[in-house]
């Protein structure tokens, strides 16, 4: 999990939009690491996945409504299949005693690991 929340940083960062193959790629290694691993992550990963998926998850929503035809079905096909990954990590994150506002705060935290330093 720790390269695709790497990868992740590194995408959050860019000023270009990376190709529909390039993010299919991401989102399918993303699926298989969390279909192989998601019941033995600890608490870390769990934070990394679900900012992970969050944020797929996002970035597919607005692709779908930018895009038209077969690209733009893709897209929210992506989407929708996260949503429930989304669903299922935040509870976890509940029942281990985080807020929605933990949450969110945490979320702030590690999109500012991933901003380069101003120079």
């Amino acid at each position: 999990m720790q390269n695709l929340y790497e990868q992740i940083q590194v995408y959050l960062n860019m000023e270009e939009e990376i190709s529909f193959q390039e993010f299919n790629d991401y989102y399918k290694k993303l699926l298989d690491e969390l279909v192989e691993s998601h019941e033995q992550f600890d608490e870390d990963s769990v934070w990394k996945s679900l900012f992970i998926v969050e944020n797929v998850m996002s970035n597919a929503e607005g692709r779908s409504k930018e895009k038209k035809g077969s690209e733009a079905k893709k897209y929210a096909k992506i989407a929708s299949r996260l949503q429930l990954w989304a669903q299922n990590l935040s509870v976890r994150l509940v029942k281990a005693g985080y807020t929605e506002d933990d949450i969110n705060e945490r979320f702030n935290q590690m999109l500012e690991e991933g901003t380069p330093a101003e120079k």
